[in-house]
């Protein structure tokens, strides 16, 4: 073979081998089908020889046209003899070299089968591409994803016997409240002593569920009257064992404050008047916690604690209905000045009109409008009704309505905590400022009359007991103040000053008593009540019975003035003890009758009222007592 037909076959070879690489690495596309054309089928690929070629400039010897296969075979053996050339056609041969290339102008190269991988089935062909359409700036994608999910936060509190520690070295710290006294905090440290210093309020969670219910109570202490700052709830930090034990005996601290506020420790009555003597029922701390730990809702528990009684639990109703309904009045500044009376010329009448809601007026004359606007204004802040603007008055009118009326009520409600949580199944009750006395049975009335009570000098003493015995045909003993204020110097003027008023003077030592003996004119009437208390006072009837028919019944000397005593005692002393045979016994001598079943008594001093239908009713501040409660618990804010 000559050398130029070898060089032909190993660039034809060379060829072969680079068409077949091309065709491993590359996947044609499938043809897209396009509707109603039929594709030409692709040429058979020819290779032709390179001499025939360049000899006939493209076209084959002789015309004819030589074409061959590339077939592929086993994986081929090394160099050019792994080559198979199989010719197409041998019509006339030439068996001479020259021709012998010619003889064979295509050869079948044996090359490896390229494997190729295997067409998606979920590809389809392509459709016809649209035509381009104008292009637009992308615009941004918002795509909204869900937050990711955060691991829980656990904390591990320490278990409750794991404060017992704690507990005994916070308390000291949990326990210095001023208004605790050093007996309640030696019950509380005793109480958590006896229970083994184990928490009474925290459990594995912090608040235990009963804990919960008490943080609510005393977070509702507004609604009782109670000043809601005065029990601030502890702040702990749950992972700190110190934190959680001084929680724990601060709650239990707070709740025994609360529960002695709500039965009337937040003042002394007797600072404010030694004649005002309510017998206070305070519980011990021992008590209520005792009763709070074994409670199944402590919080209904602690507020059990406040008055039991109707006429408190109106006042709270009246205290959120003020309170849902503030007066947004605007207050007018009236400035101070003489007491303007009726019929005077003040350039500050056309102020205090207006303070009233009254309309202007021609001349600045405090007339008979303005007088009774005011009378009425009094009435309804407690304050000597008398239609004079005065000082008292004057700083009554520069309080908010609404204000004013809350304190008032507030100071009522702590009145109320004065009084036995048990005021008698049957009682008597005197309400001192209305002039009223009623016996009460299961909370209706049974019986209502009139009283005369006690003069502004002579104040009537606030203060409960028990009714034991009734006395008929009554001796008068004129008591102490009595005696020093106008026997005595009568009779140091004149020995016969008591005998000439029909006393009898009994002379014992240095002692002296007088007695008034039984009869029409006795000062005791025919009957009295006895109930023995510190002040010597009582109920009784009365010879002037024609001062019941005053509105201001204010005229004794302390002791309280019945109207119709029998018919009251009646209801006193059972129905065997009918008005006829009392009334038989006047005049046989003094007569005592013990009662079968002690009646308790209570003199109460409410200014303020809820009347059935709701309205709220005031009455005059006979003695200042309502202002000095009013006072004393301003002073605590």
């Amino acid at each position: 073979m000559s050398p130029r037909h070898r060089a032909s076959l190993l660039s034809a070879s060379i060829l072969a081998l680079a068409l077949g690489q091309g065709l491993a690495q590359a996947q044609p596309l499938p043809a897209p089908e396009l509707p109603g054309l039929v594709l030409p089928e692709p040429p058979e690929l020819l290779i032709l020889d390179s001499d025939v070629v360049a000899r006939g400039q493209g076209a084959p010897i002789g015309g004819e046209i030589v074409t061959g296969t590339v077939a592929p075979t086993q994986q081929p053996e090394t160099g050019l003899s792994a080559l198979e050339i199989k010719p197409a056609a041998t019509q006339g041969v030439d068996d001479s070299p020259a021709v012998e290339a010619r003889a064979q102008p295509v050869q079948s190269l044996d090359i490896p089968a390229v494997e190729m991988p295997d067409a998606d089935p979920e590809l389809s062909p392509l459709p016809a591409a649209p035509p381009p359409a104008p292009q637009r700036a992308a615009l941004p994608v918002e795509i909204l994803l869900p937050p990711p999910e955060l691991p829980a936060v656990v904390v591990e509190l320490p278990a409750a016997t794991d404060l017992a520690d704690a507990i005994t070295e916070r308390q000291d710290e949990a326990l210095s409240l001023a208004r605790l006294s050093e007996r309640e905090r030696a019950d509380i440290r005793a109480a958590y002593e006896a229970n083994g210093n184990k928490p009474f309020w925290i459990d594995g969670k912090g608040w235990s569920a009963a804990a919960l219910k008490l943080v609510g109570q005393l977070g509702r202490a507004g609604d009782d009257g109670l000043r809601p700052s005065d029990y601030p709830l502890p702040v702990f930090e749950a992972s700190d064992r110190g934190s959680l034990a001084e929680a724990d005996v601060r709650l239990s601290a707070l709740a025994v404050l609360y529960a002695r506020d709500a039965r009337g420790a937040r003042i002394e009555p007797r600072r404010l008047s030694m004649l005002l003597t309510p017998t206070l029922s305070l519980p011990s701390a021992t008590e209520v916690l005792s009763e709070l730990t074994a409670a199944a809702d402590p919080g209904a528990a602690l507020a059990a604690y406040n008055p039991p009684h109707e006429g408190y639990r109106r006042l709270k109703a009246k205290l959120a209905e003020l309170r849902e309904h503030q007066d947004d009045t605007p207050l007018v500044r009236i400035p101070g000045g003489p007491a303007l009376k009726l019929g005077m010329r003040d350039a500050r009448v056309p102020l205090v009109r207006a303070r009233l809601g009254l309309g202007p007026s021609e001349e600045p004359v405090f007339d008979r409008s303005t007088a009774i606007a005011l009378l009425d204004f009094q009435k309804r802040a407690g304050l000597p009704a008398n239609g004079v603007l005065g000082e008292r008055t004057l700083a009554a009118l520069g309080m908010p309505a609404s204000s004013n009326a809350e304190r008032d009520i507030v100071a009522q409600m702590e009145r109320w905590r004065w009084l036995p949580s048990d005021l008698g199944a049957t009682h008597v009750m005197v309400n001192v400022p209305e002039f009223q006395l009623r016996v009460l049975r299961d909370g209706a009335a049974i019986h209502q009359t009139r009283v005369i009570v006690g003069k502004a000098e002579t104040p009537t003493p606030i203060f409960s007991h028990r009714m034991d015995h009734v006395i008929v045909n009554p001796s008068w003993y004129v008591p102490p103040s009595i005696l020093k204020k106008e026997f005595l110097p009568g009779l140091a003027a004149d020995p016969d000053y008591a005998a000439k008023r029909g006393y009898v003077v009994t002379r014992r030592g240095n002692a002296i008593s007088v007695r008034q003996p039984p009869g029409e004119r006795n000062a005791l009437g025919w009957i009295k009540f006895m109930f023995p208390n510190e002040h010597a006072v009582y109920l009784h009837d009365t010879p002037n019975r024609r001062l019941f028919a005053n509105e201001r019944r204010a005229f004794s000397h302390g002791c309280v003035r019945v109207n119709e005593p029998f018919m009251l005692a009646d209801q006193v002393l059972g129905p065997e003890w009918t008005t006829a045979r009392l009334k038989k016994m006047i005049g046989s001598g003094e007569r005592m009758i013990k009662l079968q079943t002690p009646l308790p008594i209570h003199l109460v001093y409410n200014t303020h009222v809820v009347q059935d239908d709701g309205s709220l009713r005031t009455y005059e501040d006979l003695y200042g007592f309502h202002r000095l409660v009013k006072q004393a618990l301003a002073q605590r804010d």
